[in-house]
């Protein structure tokens, strides 16, 4: 009994010892399993129907600094990848919880396998569970459910909408250049103080401009050349209007010598005062102007008070106009103002073409001469690249494709030779009017299911056909095509000389066949257009980047 005491004190005594080791552990344990990653995953549903869309969530749980790498691309293959939505993260104290969620379909009922998913954190990788999909088809009720042909194509009358657009932008900009020619030409605009001054009589004109010298500055300001320049040019100016005088260009000895000529013609009734005083003024101006003289304040008022003077008598002096010479200065008014609005219609056309040569010259720097020629006038591959596309499904096994214009059904007559291997074939095409432009897609079905499609024949017959309709000097090349779904198909281009339909002209044209098959079936995409025709090339590019086709029939 007392050994067992002992031993009990004993095995508690090495417990006691042992026990912070042991609560070390296990703090160890636990902070090593909060630092290990977690993963989860789940599925909204696991049975679809034909192309319906699962959500597939994988939820991991790090340290915030580890680096987790989710799957990318189909990496969910037999089932399709729709899309992988942005990662959601959430932040705890130091853990963090990311999200992805990734949307798949499939397109053909059956039972499919969700692979496991690859996760990897920090260059270790964690495998997810696999899952099955059920993926159902849609029921079709073909027994109660009355079955009829399939309507024939029908021609659709093309939309106004583009007409009707170009006519109100053409319309507004009619409108836009008329109000600017009607505002800057023949609008009749306020007149200025000069143009006022202007059109006011010889007489009274000189007067005004009098008295404006008057209430100047220059004789304040000590400038006596302008301000003697100004009040000889005013009476020149007057002199030469209304006494018909050839003041402006004459010497001061030349003027009032043609004045005192005219005075013993009986032409001008001055005195002699008048005439002296006018010829003093005239000198001492002379003197201002070339000698720098510089007169008193007094003196180049008292000569301003003596040419207004002047000035009065002067037209005091003068005869009253006749009946022939006021419809002469009449006219002379009417002709002057036609003169000068014709001036104006002549300035406002020029300027609205120098605008329109400007705006066309910049706009065929930034777009391209034969683009701008080509928007004002039409061309009709430019008008299919710029119109409303259409991605429609022609024949089986389908080919999708997106063209400027629905391809119509075209009727295939199969020679006799050809009927023991074809079953049925489905053409359809489009010819553009104008031009070279064609686009056609043809699918053939096989009589022999397992037979292999023949390429090398089909393009033989393809340029047998092109040399049947006129074509010559065919260059041909052949490479690997690609869909964008990546289907693997033969691409066969080059140029030749095609004749024009309904003429003898041979034309330089381009051609590309597209040819995909597999066992029992064939199918092929053909274009042809004009060697520099640069918008058919891009409508071409278009199609060809379009062409998606299913390889099993």
């Amino acid at each position: 009994m007392i050994n067992n005491k002992r031993i009990i004190k004993k095995g508690i005594s090495e417990l006691k010892r042992s026990m912070p080791m042991f609560v070390f552990l296990l703090f160890i344990i636990q902070i090593s399993a909060q630092n290990n990653p977690t993963i989860s995953t789940e599925i909204d549903t696991t049975n679809i129907k034909i192309g319906e869309q699962v959500k597939w969530t994988v939820t991991v749980n790090i340290d915030s600094t580890s680096q987790v790498i989710f799957p990318e691309g189909q990496t969910f293959s037999p089932l399709e990848t729709v899309e992988a939505f942005a990662t959601d993260t959430t932040r705890k104290k130091d853990r963090l919880t990311l999200q992805k969620i990734y949307a798949l379909t499939q397109f053909d009922s059956g039972a499919y396998k969700l692979p496991s998913q690859r996760i990897e954190i920090n260059g270790t990788g964690f495998m997810t569970d696999s899952m099955l999909i059920n993926v159902a088809t849609i029921p079709v009720d073909t027994l109660n459910q009355k079955m009829y042909d399939i309507k024939p194509l029908i021609n659709v009358e093309k939309s106004n909408v583009e007409f009707w657009k170009y006519l109100i932008i053409g319309i507004l900009i009619l409108l836009i250049l008329g109000g600017l020619f009607y505002w800057f030409v023949l609008r009749k605009k306020p007149l200025t103080e000069e143009e006022k001054v202007a059109l006011l009589p010889p007489y009274d004109r000189a007067l005004l401009e009098l008295k404006r010298l008057e209430n100047s500055k220059y004789l304040i300001q000590d400038e006596y050349k302008q301000y003697y320049s100004e009040l000889t040019s005013i009476v020149r100016s007057y002199l030469e209007e209304d006494a018909h005088v050839t003041a402006l260009e004459s010497t001061t000895g030349q003027l009032i010598e043609k004045l005192e000529l005219l005075k013993d013609a009986g032409e001008l009734k001055l005195d002699d005062d008048t005439i002296k005083q006018f010829k003093q003024i005239l000198q001492t101006a002379d003197l201002v102007k070339f000698a720098k003289n510089k007169p008193s304040t007094s003196v180049a008022e008292q000569d301003r008070k003596l040419v207004e003077q002047i000035v009065e008598k002067t037209h005091e002096a003068l005869p009253e106009p006749t009946e022939d010479e006021l419809i002469e200065q009449v006219e002379y008014q009417e002709e002057l103002e036609r003169k000068q609005k014709k001036k104006k219609i002549v300035i406002g056309i020029a300027s609205l073409v120098a605008i329109i040569l400007i705006g066309t010259t910049i706009a065929g720097v930034k777009l391209g001469f034969g683009y701008l020629k080509d928007s004002v006038f039409g061309h009709p591959t430019k008008e299919l690249l710029e119109g409303e596309w259409v991605r429609s499904t022609y024949g089986f096994p389908p080919i999708q494709v997106e063209t400027p214009q629905v391809m119509a059904r075209q009727e295939v007559k199969l020679p006799s030779e050809a009927k023991a291997a074809i079953a049925d074939i489905q053409a359809f095409g489009y010819t553009s009017p104008i031009g070279l432009f064609t686009v056609g897609a043809t699918s053939i079905t096989l009589n022999q299911q397992d037979a292999e499609p023949d390429f090398e024949k089909t393009i033989d017959q393809i340029l047998s056909n092109f040399e049947g309709l006129g074509a010559k000097n065919i260059i041909t090349k052949q490479e690997e095509f690609y869909t964008v779904s990546g289907v693997k198909g033969l691409k066969v281009f080059g140029r030749g000389e095609f004749l024009i339909p309904e003429s003898k002209e041979l034309i330089d044209g381009e051609y590309t066949v597209l040819l995909f098959g597999g066992k029992g079936f064939q199918q092929y995409v053909i274009l042809t257009w004009l060697e520099d025709d640069t918008y058919a090339q891009e409508i071409v590019d278009r199609i060809l980047a379009s062409v998606e086709v299913k390889t099993e029939s």
